[in-house]
C-alpha cells in the first residue's frame, strides 16, 4: 500500500502519508462511429462530463492510495456497440483495501455511465456508486449513494458507524436534488439515508451541483477507506462477504443498466460483461442463487420475475432530517 494512516478517530478527517504511486496512463475514449452519431454535440457534452467524473475519482483516489490496473483490464477494456455506431468503454483498479474500482462509460446517442468501488470483504464500510442512466425527454436520471453493506434499518450500529456523521451532507444535497421518485422497497434496503436519487433536466448549471456532490461523496468514501480497519473475526469476515454477495448477486439481476447493454451488445456479452466486471465477485464469492436470496421474486419454475415490488415502492425520499428510516421495513430486509 502507497500510504499510512495516522490521527484521530474522528469521522471528518485522516492524515495520509503519502507516497506517490506510479503514473496511470490516461485512456482516450471514444469512436469514430460514436462522433458521427447524429446528436454528436449532445454525445460530446456528456462525454466530457463524464470523463471529468472519472478522471477526479482516480486523481483523488491515487493521491492517497497504490492503485493498479486489475487484471479484468485485459478482457474488458472497450467494446463497440452491434449497430456500430457508438463504444463501452471500460476502466478497472484494485489496492490493498479495494477490491475492485471499475468504470463503465456508454457513449451512443443516449449516454450511460457508472462508477463502483467494493472494499475488500475483511472490511464493513459501504460501497461507492454513481450511476447516470440514459435522458428521457431531456430528463437525466441519477443515483449517487454509499450503498450500506449492512442493513441501516435494523442495524442501528451499522448506520451510527458510518452514516450518522453524513446526514448533513446528505440533507445538503437533498435540498438541491429532489427524490427522482418510485422506488421499490427491495431496492431501498440497498440504499443509505444519504442517497441522492433524483431526475432533472440537464444543464451545465445542474452538472456543476451534481459534480460538486460526486467530489465531496467520493472523499468522504475515501475518507471511510482509508480509517477502515480489517477485520480478523473470521465470523464478522463470512457475515461481510455473504452480505457483499447477495449485493452482487442482487445488482447483476436487477441493474436498471441491464436493458440497454443487451440492446447495444447482445444477450450474452451483456451478461458477462455484468456478472464478471460491474458486479464481479457474483460467480465467485459465493454459491448462493438470486432466488435463494430473494425467493419472493420466484416463479414458476425457478423463473425470475424482472417487475419490482411497485406496490410496495417508496415516492418520496423514506429518511427524516437525523437519518430515520420512515416506511417499514422490507419482508426481504439484508443479512
Amino acid at each position: 500500500m502507497g500510504f499510512g494512516l495516522g490521527g484521530s478517530a474522528s469521522s471528518s478527517s485522516y492524515c495520509l502519508q503519502r507516497t506517490l504511486p506510479p503514473s496511470l496512463t490516461r485512456i482516450a475514449i471514444g469512436s469514430t462511429s460514436t462522433r458521427n452519431c447524429r446528436r454528436k454535440t449532445c454525445i460530446l457534452n456528456f462525454s466530457v462530463s463524464y470523463h471529468k467524473f472519472v478522471d477526479f475519482a482516480l486523481d483523488e483516489t491515487t493521491r492517497h492510495i497504490h492503485l493498479v490496473p486489475s487484471p479484468l483490464q485485459d478482457k474488458f477494456n472497450f467494446m463497440n456497440s452491434k449497430d456500430g455506431k457508438g463504444g463501452l468503454s471500460m476502466r478497472s483498479f484494485e489496492a490493498g483495501k479495494i477490491r475492485l474500482l471499475r468504470s463503465l462509460i456508454i457513449e451512443t446517442e443516449t449516454m450511460f455511465w457508472i462508477l463502483l468501488s467494493l472494499q475488500k470483504q475483511n472490511m464493513m464500510s459501504p460501497y461507492f456508486v454513481l450511476i447516470f442512466s440514459p435522458p428521457l425527454k431531456q430528463t437525466l436520471l441519477c443515483c449517487k449513494d454509499l450503498n450500506p453493506l449492512h442493513d441501516i434499518i435494523k442495524r442501528d450500529d451499522y448506520k451510527e458507524k458510518y452514516f450518522k456523521n453524513l446526514i448533513p451532507l446528505g440533507l445538503k444535497y437533498a435540498e438541491l436534488f429532489p427524490w427522482g421518485g418510485k422506488l421499490t422497497s427491495e431496492s431501498i434496503n440497498f440504499f443509505s439515508p444519504i442517497v441522492i436519487w433524483t431526475k432533472f433536466t440537464s444543464s451545465p448549471q445542474k452538472y456543476d451541483i451534481l459534480y460538486a456532490a460526486f467530489r465531496d461523496y467520493y472523499k468522504v468514501w475515501l475518507e471511510l477507506i482509508g480509517k477502515a480497519d480489517k477485520e480478523t473475526d473470521e465470523s464478522l469476515i463470512f457475515h461481510n462477504l455473504e452480505a457483499q454477495h447477495r449485493y452482487l448477486t442482487w445488482r447483476a439481476e436487477k441493474d436498471p443498466g441491464k436493458g440497454l447493454l443487451k440492446k447495444l451488445i447482445g444477450d450474452t456479452l451483456a451478461k458477462d460483461l455484468l456478472r464478471s466486471f460491474l458486479f464481479n465477485g457474483v460467480d465467485e464469492l459465493g454459491s448462493k442463487t438470486f432466488n435463494d436470496y430473494f425467493p419472493h421474486y420466484c416463479c414458476e419454475e425457478g423463473v425470475i420475475n424482472t417487475k419490482g415490488n411497485i406496490m410496495k415502492s417508496f415516492e418520496n425520499r423514506p429518511w427524516d432530517a437525523r437519518g430515520e428510516f420512515l416506511g417499514p421495513a422490507s419482508e426481504n430486509t439484508m443479512l
